[in-house]
């Protein structure tokens, strides 16, 4: 390579470094780098974002989202976000005539964590909202750990479900020990267990998984008592149940590789427990929910009356079903219909004539 290509390089470099922080003109290496992925959550995605965005972190910090290739506006809208770095990876639908293989979660969520250059990975999901000072109270309890010499490899944050399944917010455990739903990692610990396992578990559990194999290699997970997210359990509910349909075997999975911890537990909800702890969150994060669940019933009716519309489609398909044309055809329905039509129509104008007359 010429001198004057090497120069160029350095320079589209030094350019995306700049930017990678979000501090122009510096060249500061991020400290936490929040990862997460996304598919087809485009109003939910935006949220997200923005409570990062104000989250009010003083360090430096990177975001890194993981498209799954969404149809829905949100791959656009990433693209247009200057301080994000996007990675995409279809996962879903057919390319040059072949349907798309799909790959687990721990693929995509290995492509941010591996790409992310920060000491921490914040790992969170796009469809929830950081109650405010959940970043930065995990951070420092992280960075006391590490001063005090202690081998910590997670921080876990607790969160609950929105709509509400229980107010109070959890940790949850795997054979006793704490693993991350939404919360930080150590860099060095991720690569000192090789990452997510991307093979054995497709959807489910992988997360649970990672945290073992931390506490194999001597790290310990623990929880951040002021560190609190709020969870929307209903967003793109399509989406959530082909996940649930995919890794239905990895629970299984997760059982035959650590049963040996507890021989005497033989189920996934026996070994799968819950750290609970009161909170009255003064920001009230989760009315952000709220709003976005409101629009999406204005959208909802506003398919209820469009004629090209599912609902419109729907109702054609079964008045054009065999079966109903048959029974329209044997009890003389459309016949039935047209005697009664000039009843309606007339008695549709006496009314207009009683009120004209009034």
């Amino acid at each position: 390579m010429s001198t004057e290509a090497w120069r160029h390089e350095d320079s589209v470099l030094d350019t995306i470094t700049r930017y990678r922080w979000g501090l122009l003109g510096k060249t500061m290496k991020p400290v936490i780098s929040v990862v997460f992925g996304s598919y087809n959550r485009k109003r939910y995605l935006r949220a997200t974002l923005d409570n990062v965005r104000e989250h009010g972190m003083d360090v430096p910090y990177e975001i890194i989202v993981v498209d799954g290739g969404s149809t829905d506006g949100a791959l656009a809208y990433l693209t247009r976000q200057k301080d994000v770095i996007t990675i995409v990876q279809h996962n879903r639908g057919v390319w040059r005539g072949k349907a798309i293989e799909r790959k687990s979660w721990g693929y995509f969520m290995n492509l941010g964590f591996k790409a992310a250059q920060g000491k921490y990975v914040c790992m969170i999901s796009d469809d929830c909202l950081l109650v405010p000072g959940a970043i930065m109270n995990g951070y420092r309890l992280f960075e006391e750990q590490l001063e005090k010499g202690k081998k910590t490899g997670a921080v876990a944050f607790y969160y609950r479900e929105r709509p509400a399944l229980n107010d109070s917010y959890f940790v949850s455990r795997i054979y006793g020990t704490i693993f991350v739903n939404h919360g930080l990692y150590l860099k060095k610990a991720l690569e000192d267990v090789g990452y997510i396992d991307e093979d054995t578990f497709f959807f489910y559990a992988a997360d649970a998984d990672l945290c073992l194999r931390m506490a194999q290699e001597g790290y310990t997970c623990i929880d951040s008592p002021d560190s609190y997210v709020e969870h929307h359990r209903h967003a793109n509910l399509t989406v959530r149940k082909s996940n649930r349909e995919i890794g239905v075997n990895d629970k299984q999975a997760l059982l035959e590789r650590w049963g040996h911890l507890d021989p005497t537990l033989s189920t996934y909800e026996q070994v799968h427990t819950a750290q609970y702890r009161d909170y009255d969150d003064p920001a009230h994060t989760a009315r952000t929910f709220r709003r976005i669940d409101r629009w999406d019933v204005v959208l909802f009716f506003r398919t209820l009356r469009d004629p090209n519309g599912p609902l419109m489609r729907l109702v054609k398909s079964i008045t054009r079903h065999p079966a109903v044309l048959r029974a329209r055809e044997r009890w003389d329905i459309d016949a039935k219909i047209q005697r009664l039509a000039p009843s309606c129509g007339k008695k549709r104008d006496d009314d207009k004539n009683e009120v004209n007359k009034t």
